[in-house]
């Protein structure tokens, strides 16, 4: 028997979870949030490796409407974050809704009802709206190295650390020095025999402004919700400033105190070979006051020479240099341009997102995809910036906007019009192209197979909701319910 709902939220991450609860404050109840993990949380839930931890600071890692008052740390760690969410899900009365252990295989728009069908592991259900809350981290990257699966020993992914692995005593080489290595080599080093880390690009790496709140300092935050409130602000202010990546001053600063925090290398050719060559800002800002001391340490070895091939018993390198290890790591990061189109999305007249979207994914402030009439897209093409919760919170209070006024005004379906998404992304586009320190990085993270930049956000926090609260009829093409009155 297929299962109807009003709303149906693919992800219970901070976006679906956001949603859900915004939906329940708006008086909707008929909802369902659908993940294909075990549990809720998303990234959180699925990034277990050693070492994980925000890098945003944890005052402003979390819901606006529920702020934490007892963070641990000023950089939260995953078990910590997990545990938030979870609780939240808890507390606001979500649990009944979620269908979680159920992946979305594909989703698809019937035009003579005005709904979705979205076939599950576990059946179908259908809505008459759609919110995409699965990001932009949803699926791992395997590196394509020769002989990479014929390994004799464990290869694993930073995104899917098994939780009984822990490598003490062995020899182990880690591929890739992007986020999530910058956070599991320090903890790796202190436990295993044998450390290779193998870097094709060196990345910049900032002190982090870290350490445990004192219990004086959680008392006062659980005594004083004004202060609390008051930090979160200033925390929101500081992003606004910085993370647009068009003040000189401020790059030519974080370079400075990228160079001093390298400077924790005592050999100088390992500490050249970390250097990186690219200007601040034209990679993700990465932060660590552990990992660039772990190459001091005799255990670890910075491998730069390329690798050909993994054979049963190790790497080798362009130069002929087997390395013989017990485990392989793969910290190569997520498909982080396919977005929603890792389900197969079929839109009206059987158009396919990942057709669409094969050059580029595009979308209004990217939250809504011509063609696909119903669906909003959390953290979708061109939003991430700044903390993600707070974006995460402007998209999901947008969706609840668009159910609400569906209800009033006897909507059947909405579509953005694709002359909108064309003119928004041309304008958008120049202004990408207007931030000095992203044209420096012509492939990579950022950009889609186009070569246009497709992850980033590049104006502040505040004019991207603004440009949410804006979003009116006018830019949609529309459907009313029979009988419905205009």
């Amino acid at each position: 028997m297929t299962e109807h709902h009003r709303v149906a939220i693919i992800g219970a991450g901070f976006g679906g979870i956001a949603t859900a609860i915004g939906l329940r404050r708006d008086g909707c109840d008929d909802f369902v949030v659908i993940d294909k993990a075990s549990g809720v949380g998303g990234t959180w839930h699925h990034n277990r490796y050693p070492g994980a931890e925000c890098d945003v600071k944890s005052h402003l890692y979390c819901f606006s409407f529920e702020p934490n008052p007892r963070w641990s740390r000023r950089y939260a760690a995953q078990p910590e974050i997990l545990a938030y969410l979870e609780g939240v899900v808890e507390r606001y009365g979500l649990v009944p809704h979620l269908r979680l252990s159920t992946a979305v295989q594909s989703m698809t728009w019937e035009e003579d009802r005005s709904r979705w069908r979205l076939v599950t592991e576990s059946g179908e259900i259908t809505a008459d709206v759609v919110v995409s809350a699965v990001g932009m981290f949803n699926e791992p990257v395997w590196p394509t190295i020769e002989g990479l699966h014929d390994f004799e020993g464990p290869v694993v992914h930073t995104a899917r650390w098994p939780d009984d692995e822990r490598f003490e005593g062995k020899r182990v080489a880690v591929i890739g020095t992007a986020a999530s290595s910058v956070q599991l080599v320090p903890e790796l080093a202190e436990s295993v025999e044998q450390l290779f880390v193998f870097q094709r690009t060196p990345v910049w790496v900032l002190p982090k402004e870290d350490g445990a709140y004192t219990d004086e300092e959680i008392s006062a935050f659980l005594d004083d919700p004004e202060a609390l409130a008051a930090l979160r602000q200033q925390l929101t202010d500081l992003v606004n400033r910085t993370m647009t990546f068009d003040d000189e001053e401020l790059i030519r600063a974080a370079a400075e105190n990228g160079w001093r925090n390298i400077d924790a290398v005592t050999d100088p050719e390992i500490r050249e070979k970390l250097t990186p060559t690219l200007p601040w800002g034209s990679r993700r800002p990465l932060l660590s006051n552990r990992y660039y001391p772990t190459f001091n340490r005799p255990n670890v070895e910075l491998v730069t020479d390329p690798i050909e091939k993994v054979v049963p018993e190790g790497v080798v390198t362009a130069d002929g240099t087997l390395r013989e290890v017990d485990a392989v790591v793969c910290a190569t990061g997520f498909a982080v341009t396919k977005y929603l189109s890792v389900i197969d999305v079929v839109g009206r007249d059987g158009r396919r997102l990942a057709e669409d979207w094969a050059d580029e994914p595009r979308a209004y402030l990217g939250v809504l995809a011509a063609g696909y009439p119903n669906l909003v897209m959390l953290y979708g093409p061109n939003t991430n910036n700044g903390s993600i919760v707070s974006m995460l919170e402007y998209q999901a209070e947008f969706a609840v906007r668009q159910v609400r006024w569906m209800t009033d005004e006897g909507i059947a379906w909405f579509d953005v019009r694709p002359e909108v998404v064309e003119d928004f992304d041309q304008r958008l586009q120049t202004a990408l192209d207007a931030v000095e320190v992203w044209k420096a990085q012509p492939d990579g993270y950022y950009r889609g197979p186009s070569g246009r930049i497709v992850t980033q956000w590049p104006h502040t926090m505040l004019d991207y909701e603004a440009g949410l609260r804006a979003i009116d009829e006018s830019i949609l093409e529309t459907r009313r319910t029979a009988g419905a009155e205009r």
